[in-house]
């Protein structure tokens, strides 16, 4: 396992460009089985689970040539449906969350789809129900292996109908959406997830010959086609690693410039962080968080109440960027109550920043007070764990504002969701070393 050494209170300047979406990239890669032609993708982030699904892909016998480190062209022609029963896919799929999305195309082509029970970030429970829900009510025939944890589902044909998803699951509704397009008749999503990585799917199997309409709202209609062409597709930039850019900006009161930011699709996240006091200004499609050498002070209602920042199905505040709001909330000024709504395990990592000096009390699992030192004091410099993706990011970003030299090990979960943020990080100035 990997660790950083990082030796914080550095001052950082320059600019940065975010990444392709790793959500985004998850879904546009699994739609690539929905044709036998040919689909190029762009600006696809090289990280762990995209790459760990692109692996996959090929092991499904999938043609993939690679044009440059962020662009492919896949072919699914010559799918062998087999390898989906066999020891090592089970392994593979076990390792990846995001390969659940891959049950959607291959059932509503191929008639069938299994997936072992994915992993991902150990955040709370991540239930199935609404992907098998609504491919059952697609007319799949759904089982389950209780001793392997294999899920499977097989439909000759699938049909289309009215469903009601029990929550606004962007990867079930993702899912539920790739087998409808090619399902016989309308199908019509109610409570339908609108996040742009959704509306970037659903745009991408439009140009691919789909027939989708009420993209960007929770309520979606799919006439069914018979079969769907080859087309090309760029991946937007990562919103949440866009929030942690302005979050390390803030924490260590450096002047950053995120270029290409693609201000449409990022909702609430800048008003967010101005609510915490940041200053985000908007130049051309680039965003200027400018030097906070004065700190920054959270706002409080209109009757003068204590600022709470939740996490809600978009377009409400995206879950995976609390951590970062609550991070960036312990040098302000005032006091800010984080609610996670969605995990009940995420705020777990808020130890570690105790240990580093925050004052920060959580309520419960959902909850934390967090009580600004202003500048006061620092951060210390510690020795931590990265428990997931988003926790790792926020403590890495933790030690960049103390004083000291933190070592953070497990960084292979950072390295999961952020491609090379070592290197990117030592470009605006940070020391930042990895270490075996």
């Amino acid at each position: 396992m990997g660790a950083f050494s990082i030796t914080g209170g550095q001052s950082l300047s320059g600019a940065i460009t975010p990444q392709g979406a790793k959500n985004e990239a998850l879904q546009i890669l699994c739609a690539v089985l929905l044709t036998p032609e040919p689909v190029t993708i762009s600006n696809i982030p090289d990280i762990i689970d995209v790459n760990k699904l692109i692996e996959i892909l090929a092991q499904l016998g999938v043609k993939i040539v690679k044009h440059r480190s962020d662009s492919y062209t896949f072919q699914a022609d010559e799918v062998n449906i087999d390898y989906l029963q066999s020891a090592e896919f089970k392994e593979a799929g076990r390792g990846l969350r995001g390969s659940i999305m891959i049950v959607g195309p291959l059932l509503a082509r191929f008639g069938k789809g299994f997936i072992p029970k994915p992993g991902g970030d150990k955040i709370g429970r991540r239930r199935l129900d609404t992907h098998f829900q609504g491919f059952i009510k697609l007319g799949a025939a759904f089982r389950y292996n209780k001793e392997e944890h294999f899920y499977g589902v097989e439909a000759k044909r699938l049909k289309g109908t009215y469903m009601l998803l029990d929550e606004a699951s962007v990867t079930g509704t993702a899912n539920i959406v790739m087998a409808a397009v090619l399902a016989e008749g309308t199908t019509t999503i109610y409570n339908a997830a609108c996040e742009p990585y959704l509306q970037q799917l659903c745009n991408m199997l439009v140009r691919m010959g789909a027939n989708i309409s009420g993209i960007g709202s929770n309520l979606l209609t799919i006439e069914g086609v018979s079969s769907l062409g080859g087309t090309t597709h760029r991946v937007l930039p990562d919103m949440i690693e866009i929030g942690s850019w302005i979050g390390l900006a803030a924490l260590t009161q450096s002047a950053l410039t995120i270029k290409d930011v693609h201000w449409e699709y990022l909702g609430q996240i800048p008003d967010v962080f101005r609510r915490l006091g940041i200053i985000v200004e908007k130049k051309g499609d680039d965003m200027f968080i400018p030097a906070h050498k004065n700190g920054y002070e959270i706002q409080s209602y209109i009757d003068g109440s204590v600022m709470t920042i939740s996490d809600a199905p978009w377009p409400g505040f995206t879950p995976d960027l609390l951590s970062i709001v609550l991070v960036v909330a312990t040098q302000a000024r005032g006091s800010v109550l984080v609610h996670q709504k969605m995990f009940e395990s995420r705020l777990f990592f808020v130890d570690k920043l105790i240990d580093m000096g925050a004052k920060i009390i959580l309520c419960d699992p959902h909850r934390a007070n967090v009580i600004g030192h202003d500048f006061t004091s620092s951060l210390k410099a510690t020795t931590m764990t990265s428990p997931d993706i988003r926790a790792g990011i926020s403590l890495l970003i933790a030690a960049l504002s103390a004083k000291g030299t933190s070592i953070i090990h497990n960084i292979e979960q950072i390295d999961r969701g952020y491609q090379n943020i070592d290197s990117r990080l030592r470009a605006i100035g940070a020391k930042i070393e990895r270490l075996n």
